[in-house]
C-alpha cells in the first residue's frame, strides 16, 4: 500500500505540472497573440469583405504593396547570394578572422533596427561625404528605395547563413572532394553536389528572410522618410492610416500582413518537414541506422 501510495504521488506530480504548464502557455498565447490578431481580423471583416477589398485596392495601398515587394525582392536576392557564399566560406575554408566574420554576420540580430536606420543615415545621408558624392552622381540613397533596401538587407542578413551553415557542416565535403577528383569544376560541384544537399535549408532561410523583409518597420521607417506614395511600405502604410483615423484601411493592411505571415509560417513548416524527410531517406542517415 505504501509503495502504491508513493507511486500515485510520483505519477500525479508530473501530470499536474504538465497540465499547469500547458494551461499557462495557452493563456499566455491567448492574451498575447490570439486575442489581438483575432480582434484585428474581426474589425477588418466586421462590415463584410467589401471594405477590405476597397481599402487594399486604393492607390496608396497598391503603391505600398508595390514598394514592399520591390524592397523585399532586392533584400532576399542579395541575402541569398551573400548567405550561400558566406556559408561556404565559413564551413569549407579556414582563414584568419573567421570568427570575427561569423560574429559580424550575427551582429544584426543584436542591434536595434532603429539604430541601423540611424547609422545608414549618418553614412549615406545627403550631407555626408559618401551620400553627397552619390547624390552628385544622381544616386539618392536615404529617403528612397536604395536606402530602404540597404536597411532591410542589414536586418535580415544572418537568416540565410544561420539556416545553411548547420546543414553544410552535417553534409561534410567528402562528396565534393570526390567530384573534384573526378574532374568536376567548381560550378559543377556546387550545382550538382552542394546545392541539392542544402536546397531545403536554403529555402527555409529564404522564407525567413522574406518574412523579415515584408514585416520590417524600424530601420525602414528611419531611412524612408515615410513619404506617402513614394517610400511607404505596407507596415508604414498601416501606421500612417491608423494615425489619420482611417481605421478600415489600417486594419485591412494589417490583416494582409498577418495573412502573409501565416502563409510564410506554413511554407516554413512544410520546408522543415520536407528537409527532415529527405535527411531520413538520405544514404548517410540509412547507413547510421544500420
Amino acid at each position: 500500500m505504501a509503495n502504491g501510495g508513493a507511486t500515485g504521488v510520483s505519477t500525479s506530480g508530473p501530470a499536474a505540472a504538465k497540465y499547469w504548464l500547458r494551461t499557462l502557455a495557452l493563456v499566455y498565447l491567448l492574451f498575447l497573440l490570439v486575442l489581438p490578431v483575432g480582434l484585428i481580423a474581426w474589425r477588418t471583416f466586421g462590415g463584410g469583405i467589401g471594405p477590405f477589398v476597397t481599402a487594399l485596392t486604393s492607390a496608396e495601398a497598391v503603391h505600398a504593396f508595390r514598394v514592399t515587394v520591390v524592397v523585399a525582392a532586392w533584400a532576399v536576392g542579395a541575402n541569398t547570394a551573400f548567405g550561400v557564399g558566406a556559408s561556404l566560406l565559413l564551413v569549407r575554408h579556414e582563414f584568419p578572422g573567421k570568427r570575427l566574420l561569423a560574429a559580424l554576420i550575427e551582429l544584426p540580430m543584436a542591434v536595434s533596427p532603429v539604430v541601423v536606420g540611424l547609422a545608414l543615415t549618418l553614412v549615406y545621408g545627403r550631407f555626408t561625404p559618401i551620400g553627397g558624392w552619390l547624390e552628385s552622381r544622381g544616386i539618392q540613397v536615404i529617403f528612397s528605395i536604395p536606402g530602404m533596401v540597404l536597411a532591410t538587407v542589414f536586418v535580415s542578413l544572418p537568416l540565410v547563413v544561420s539556416a545553411v551553415v548547420p546543414v553544410l557542416e552535417e553534409l561534410g565535403d567528402e562528396q565534393e572532394q570526390a567530384a573534384q577528383t573526378l574532374g568536376a569544376g567548381s560550378w559543377q560541384t556546387f550545382s550538382r553536389i552542394t546545392l541539392p544537399g542544402i536546397r531545403w535549408a536554403l529555402g527555409y532561410g529564404v522564407v525567413l528572410c522574406l518574412a523579415r523583409a515584408l514585416g520590417e518597420y524600424g530601420a525602414v521607417a528611419v531611412v524612408s522618410g515615410r513619404l506617402v506614395g513614394q517610400t511607404q511600405t505596407l507596415t508604414l502604410f498601416v501606421e500612417e492610416r491608423f494615425q489619420n483615423f482611417d481605421q478600415p484601411a489600417a486594419f485591412a493592411a494589417a490583416t494582409a500582413l498577418a495573412l502573409l505571415a501565416i502563409v510564410t509560417l506554413l511554407v516554413t513548416n512544410c520546408s522543415g518537414r520536407r528537409a527532415a524527410a529527405d535527411d531520413y531517406r538520405s544514404p548517410q542517415h540509412q547507413q547510421v541506422l544500420r
